[in-house]
């Protein structure tokens, strides 16, 4: 399928001059705030902040339903909009919040609050300290997620934080130390979280881990120094809603949202979820793998591993594009005799992630004011060979939920998605002419 067949009110734009800066969320690693935690997903603030100027005129709402760790409310906030973020993942939401307080916090006590951290662990160290926390007990891995030697170091990190007793500063401290604790472990993102052997790269016995940590605090205290002449006069209000965007009608007003700028899961079963554990334990955001269940089963789109064994899943919305429906057939028809691992598993994942596109819509369509205006980046998809243009169909569902489909735009014509093209299990061979590109799709309530 060609992409100028796409359906929208203007022609699709498909180069560089689409009117988008790259949305890639790469350039934020070096952008105060947005560098402190590093995330697989997102987009660029530049692009969040374009949106904002191009679209607002005055105090506003802005709106991400999926919010990860925060660039849409960072930015919108930093330009004086009120914010709210949906956010199901408790650690990118307890990221969000941090970056959304912290710079209000007195840069000074922070830097103090390092200092004595390392004098606690340098002595800790010296004198043969016992540390009283213990590791998560129902967290669970392949092998030793940290070697001995550096679980200590960790271990005497936890022992200080809970000595902290403001609240605030004890979340600055987190976030540092679960945004570092992947790199002195002997796990890596490749870019799902496995261990460094099956990558062909050593485990990790002994690091720095204070360096690390002491660098990223070093870091944040830099930036709320920096950031303090950004900060509005009067605070915006923040909602930060740890919790699905599908039930939005319990923490937000109908036709309470002046704009809204996300990007939802993309159709390439990146388990958020399992790939933040070490977070979500180590933090005691979970206990036990029950605790996920609830997070899995209502993420955006599902997960493969959870609807893979179900009875072919059916599109539930009016009208369903017709081309989807052929694609989802063709999806089934592969590898049949592979049971769950051929293209029936994955026509599943397929089908539920464009019913929550569904639901996705008529929940923007519920939280804008007349007018307001949604822009939602999105990566078309190639599943077991077939590629699926994500941006299209979501544009089409949307008209379905009565929204408008003002425009696609693609400022990102590439895109990695190694993990989808060149798995074995989840897809064949793509074809040449199959590649990945990132699309704006540009709704706009009417009615």
């Amino acid at each position: 399928m060609q992409l100028s067949l796409f359906k929208t009110d203007q022609n699709t734009k498909q180069n560089n001059g689409s009117g988008f800066s790259d949305p890639s969320f790469v350039n934020n690693r070096a952008k105060p705030i947005h560098r402190w935690v590093p995330w697989i997903a997102g987009f660029s603030s530049d692009f969040v902040k374009e949106i904002i100027d191009q679209n607002l005129s005055r105090k506003s709402v802005v709106l991400d339903p999926f919010a990860g760790v925060g660039t849409t409310l960072v930015e919108a906030y930093l330009s004086g909009h009120n914010v709210i973020g949906f956010e199901i993942n408790p650690y990118a939401a307890l990221a969000s919040r941090v970056k959304l307080t912290a710079p209000y916090m007195d840069a000074d006590l922070l830097k103090n609050a390092v200092k004595l951290l390392r004098k606690f662990i340098t002595k800790a160290l010296a004198d043969g300290y016992v540390p009283k926390s213990k590791p998560p007990e129902r967290f669970k891995t392949r092998v030793a997620f940290f070697s001995p030697r550096i679980l200590h170091k960790v271990l005497i990190i936890q022992d200080f934080i809970n000595t902290l007793e403001d609240k605030q500063m004890t979340e600055i401290f987190q976030i540092a130390f679960a945004s570092t604790m992947v790199s002195y472990s002997n796990y890596s993102y490749e870019p799902s979280l496995g261990t460094r052997k099956a990558v062909g790269k050593d485990d990790i016995e002994d690091s720095s881990v204070i360096d690390k940590l002491q660098v990223k605090l070093e870091q944040i205290v830099q930036d709320i120094k920096h950031i303090g002449e950004r900060l509005p006069a009067k605070k915006p209000r923040v909602q930060v809603v740890n919790d699905s965007f599908f039930i939005c009608d319990n923490y937000v007003r109908a036709g309470q949202v002046d704009l809204c700028i996300t990007s939802p899961p993309y159709l390439n079963n990146y388990h958020y979820i399992r790939n933040t554990r070490p977070q979500l334990y180590w933090l005691g955001l979970v206990d036990k793998p029950e605790d996920t269940q609830y997070l899995e089963q209502n993420n955006f789109g599902k997960f493969w591993q959870t609807v893979r064994e179900l009875e072919d899943i059916p599109l539930s919305f009016p009208d369903p594009p017709s081309n989807l429906v052929d694609q989802l057939s063709q999806l089934r028809s592969i590898k049949q005799e592979r049971g769950i691992y051929g293209g029936s598993g994955w026509a599943n994942y397929a089908a539920s992630y464009f019913n929550d596109c569904y639901r996705f819509a008529n929940c923007i369509k519920y939280s804008l004011k007349h007018g307001a205006q949604a822009f939602v980046v999105v990566g078309n998809s190639i599943l077991q060979g077939v590629m699926i243009p994500t941006d299209q169909y979501l544009g089409e569902i949307a008209e379905r939920a009565g929204l408008r489909l003002v425009d696609i735009q693609i400022p990102r014509r590439t895109r990695v998605g190694n993990s989808i093209i060149q798995s074995k299990v989840r897809a064949e061979k793509a074809q040449d002419d199959h590649h990945l590109y990132e699309s704006v799709v540009h709704l706009r309530k009417t009615r």
